[in-house]
């Protein structure tokens, strides 16, 4: 989401500052108790849930390939974009969030 586009109110949470979070790399944020993982792909910022559906592994510790992100213990992967499980042996997919970027921060939308 453009800064433009997003507007700033009590349903989003800040994480961490925009360069913290690296082209084609993933980043670990802990956000209201949970553990969530941030994505840069083509300029534009991701957010899943950290943890995979299948392993139960670090997604953030995983490899960003494209727009997916693979696993770090059994190699599935999932659409960063949508969170869906794109490659056995993970088939439920992971939960996503509205993410944007404003005055130099990453900003969450958790509900």
């Amino acid at each position: 989401m453009t800064e433009s586009a997003m507007n700033i109110n009590s349903q989003w949470t800040s994480t961490c500052a925009s360069d913290d979070v690296q082209e084609q790399e993933s980043w670990p944020v802990a956000v209201g108790g949970l553990a969530i993982c941030l994505y840069r792909i083509e300029g534009q910022v991701y957010a899943t849930d950290d943890r995979c559906s299948h392993g139960n592994a670090k997604l953030s510790d995983g490899f960003v390939e494209g727009h997916e992100i693979e696993c770090p213990y059994h190699q599935g992967r999932f659409d960063i974009r949508t969170g869906k499980a794109t490659l056995l042996p993970c088939t439920e997919p992971v939960k996503t969030y509205a993410a944007g970027e404003r005055d130099g921060v990453i900003w969450l939308k958790l509900s």
